[in-house]
């Protein structure tokens, strides 16, 4: 599958920021398969075309032109409740699992290739995400309610065609 699609979602969850959320050139990868009714009576499908762990991905090196990363950002949160629901939960592993996220991102995206990535800072400041990890953003900007939300791209650097 990932041969003839040029983006891969490593943690597409109920796609949420998708314009298209049936776009054919996307790969939508969750951990999870599952339906949930929300708190205010919405239906939650997350339904991905894969399932696999961010951690280790079922892809080989090099098969994507543009990854998306966007982990749960979580870890102070009940299971059950509807923001798990619609996020996911880190696990207590966190700090590991995001920086082996990172590098299956990059391990499966093709040289001069894009890495964005999402993470909101409501508990763990982006600061703590770019200690764990050797790669550096080109670039980012705040989003979201009080600006908590950050989006940034990461370019895999390398050997040219």
């Amino acid at each position: 599958m990932s041969n003839e699609k040029l983006i891969l979602d490593a943690c597409c969850g109920s796609r949420m920021f998708w314009f298209d959320k049936e776009n054919p050139n996307v790969v939508f990868q969750d951990i999870r398969e599952e339906s949930h009714i929300l708190c205010d009576g919405r239906p939650l499908e997350i339904s991905p075309d894969v399932v696999a762990d961010f951690r280790n991905m079922p892809y080989p090196d090099e098969s994507f032109q543009m990854v998306v990363f966007d982990p749960p950002h979580l870890k102070k949160l009940g299971k059950d409740t509807w923001m798990a629901k619609k996020y996911g939960v880190l696990l207590p592993t966190w700090e590991l699992d995001i920086k082996l996220g990172f590098d299956e991102c990059m391990r499966v995206l093709k040289f001069n290739g894009t890495l964005i990535f999402k993470w909101n800072e409501v508990q763990i400041p982006i600061s703590r995400i770019l200690e764990l990890i050797p790669y550096k953003p080109l670039f980012g900007h705040t989003s979201g309610k009080n600006g908590k939300t950050i989006w940034m791209a990461f370019l895999k650097e390398g050997k040219h065609e």
